[in-house]
């Protein structure tokens, strides 16, 4: 089974799509497009924008999809027997295997990201990335603080656990897990607790936006983060995207699904190699 596995927030890098762009008349077509759709020129943000513009959440998330959408459009064919996305990748891979139209993921996306910054300016929170323990402790740890707000919040990949929280919840959970044995945990520079409760504003702002989107079926099962389960029914989608925003992610036992079900080959799609190096952590023999 080939999978197509599309990057999330991370991803980013100066430059990002400029070789794409130069190279292909038919990706600079849909780039255009994309500049058109949002209003002002995300080519200009993604090929001239210092790193520091790129990791403002506003033009992260929709350059990372603008690339890794107009990225599987250019392939010559598309023969992915499944696809999976990191997160915010989840919207680039519906795209891909035609849940809905590029242009309309793009306003999705951009709706999303304008959500989640508000939410972030509005409460002081934080992630941290926990190295070396198991799934289990590290969420079982944060389910057992409940003074303040912390919860486990991507499942990255074997022995890498993101945190999501307020300030002190974050800290609280960090000091316990490295009590427990952690060998390392790293404080991540982002604006706010993604895939926490402090979401729960851009979860109701997304929904209506979601809900009135018409989904299609898509081409292959798409594996989604809410559940890690594959599906191809457009109600059920929806539904998950909606309930992604506070949710974990569970990349992890997406990948170990993906295995199960005789997944051998991946592509990643988009900009960085972050899947890859996740991926061939859950399973060394994965091409």
């Amino acid at each position: 089974m080939f999978v197509f596995v599309f990057p999330g927030q991370g991803s980013q890098f100066p430059g990002m799509g400029k070789t794409l762009y130069d190279e292909s008349k038919q990706a600079r077509a849909w780039f255009d497009k994309a500049n058109a759709t949002l209003g002002y020129s995300l080519t200009e943000v993604m090929f001239e924008g210092s790193e520091e513009e790129l990791k403002q959440t506003k033009y992260t998330q929709v350059a990372i999809y603008t690339h890794s959408v107009i990225e599987s459009l250019c392939q010559a064919e598309f023969e992915a027997d499944a696809v999976a996305g990191h997160s915010l990748g989840e919207f680039s891979a519906l795209a891909a295997s035609g849940a809905f139209p590029f242009e309309q993921g793009l306003e999705l996306v951009n709706a999303r990201a304008l959500a989640m910054q508000e939410a972030c300016e509005a409460s002081e929170s934080t992630m941290a990335a926990v190295l070396g323990l198991s799934d289990e402790l590290v969420r079982d740890t944060c389910d057992a603080i409940t003074q303040e707000v912390v919860v486990a919040a991507n499942f990255n990949t074997v022995g890498q656990v993101v945190i999501s929280g307020s300030l002190a919840g974050v800290d609280l959970a960090s000091e316990k897990l490295k009590e427990l044995g952690a060998k390392r945990v790293v404080p991540l520079p982002v604006s706010g607790a993604f895939h926490s409760p402090f979401m729960e504003p851009a979860r109701e702002a997304l929904a209506d936006k979601i809900k009135a989107t018409r989904f299609y079926r898509p081409t292959c099962p798409i594996y989604q983060n809410v559940t890690a389960k594959p599906t191809q029914d457009p109600e059920v989608i929806q539904k998950h995207l909606i309930a992604q925003l506070t949710s974990p992610v569970l990349w992890t036992q997406s990948v170990q699904q993906m295995l199960a079900d005789g997944a051998s080959d991946f592509l990643e799609i988009g900009p960085g190699k972050v899947l890859t190096g996740l991926i061939r952590k859950v399973q060394r023999s994965a091409t």
